[in-house]
């Protein structure tokens, strides 16, 4: 059987990364590396995970394409379930979060913001389904 482990998001700053997550939701730091090169988060059963673009670039010979504000986001995106998804969007904004989108019901019923984190990359903060 395959498990989902992590996702790594590839980032400018490791640290201030993982400090936005901390800030913005709540998440645990499970560890960074002294170099700063890697970190990770405990979300609960998947963990987040933070490397810098250098050692994105070192693993990846041919290069990525780096997220930033300044472009569109990527199609993927992360998902965060909570009960109160417009208090999770009030302190993800203080913690530095870009809003794209308010929070918004959905015909199904499930309420859903969108947010952008500090290296760009799109969050979506929603209620359970069902």
């Amino acid at each position: 059987m395959v498990k989902f482990g992590y996702t790594i998001l590839y980032v400018n700053d490791v640290s201030k990364s993982i400090s936005f997550y901390e800030n913005a939701f709540g998440f645990t730091r499970k560890f960074i590396t002294p170099e700063n090169d890697y970190g990770e988060l405990s979300t609960g059963e998947t963990t987040i995970s933070f490397a810098s673009k250098e050692l994105a670039n070192s693993n990846l010979k041919k290069g990525f394409i780096e997220s930033d504000l300044t472009n569109k986001p990527f199609a993927t995106e992360l998902g965060f379930i909570t009960d109160n998804v417009e208090e999770v969007l009030v302190k993800s904004k203080e913690a530095g979060a870009a809003i794209l989108q308010e929070a918004k019901q959905k015909p199904w019923g499930q309420t859903v913001a969108y947010i952008r984190d500090i290296d760009g990359f799109l969050i979506e903060i929603c209620t359970p389904m069902g």
